[in-house]
């Protein structure tokens, strides 16, 4: 259970900080709900507590593994497939998992493809989700700016992987 003031993450949204807990009735029955509130966008969501390890709400990562995780950037493989429906499919699973290694994957993959082919509007909407997942997450736990980490993976994002 998360308390005010935790530093988590959405899988589908980024990452954010419980701002409050709440009970509220919803068609009959009384349920707890953590207040979960994007510093970037500022979205707010209420996320039922008893759903919450089913939705993959987890606690952001800490400053060495940003640091891992950023560094391995440059290493992760491209997927090359044509066939945009299975891609579209495979990437919305990354997403899905919460892994951020997934997430980068996912970004890298579109970011490479915009470059050679551009991308469907599908495909840029999920590249702009993507990086609002991954970004917000870094940005938390390296208590760094959002241009300084988005430079940072932008610049991880267009080395190759080395053969």
């Amino acid at each position: 259970m998360f308390s005010v003031g935790d530093l988590v993450v959405h899988p589908m949204h980024g990452a954010g900080v419980i701002d409050d807990i709440v009970r509220e009735r919803v068609a009959g029955s009384t349920q707890e709900y953590y207040v979960f509130k994007m510093p970037v966008g500022g979205l707010l969501l209420k996320i039922p507590i008893a759903k919450s390890q089913l939705i993959g709400l987890r606690a952001i990562i800490g400053p060495a593994e940003a640091e891992r995780l950023i560094s391995s950037i440059p290493g992760i493989a491209v997927d090359q497939d044509n066939n945009w429906n299975k891609r579209y499919r495979e990437n919305l699973e990354r997403l899905k998992s919460g892994d951020l290694y997934q997430v980068a994957r996912v970004i890298k993959g579109l970011m490479h493809r915009d470059r050679r082919r551009g991308l469907s509007t599908g495909e840029r909407k999920m590249l702009h989700a993507a990086r609002q997942i991954l970004l917000s997450e870094l940005v938390l736990s390296e208590h760094e700016a959002y241009d300084v980490i988005e430079t940072r993976v932008d610049r991880a994002m267009m080395q190759s992987p080395v053969q």
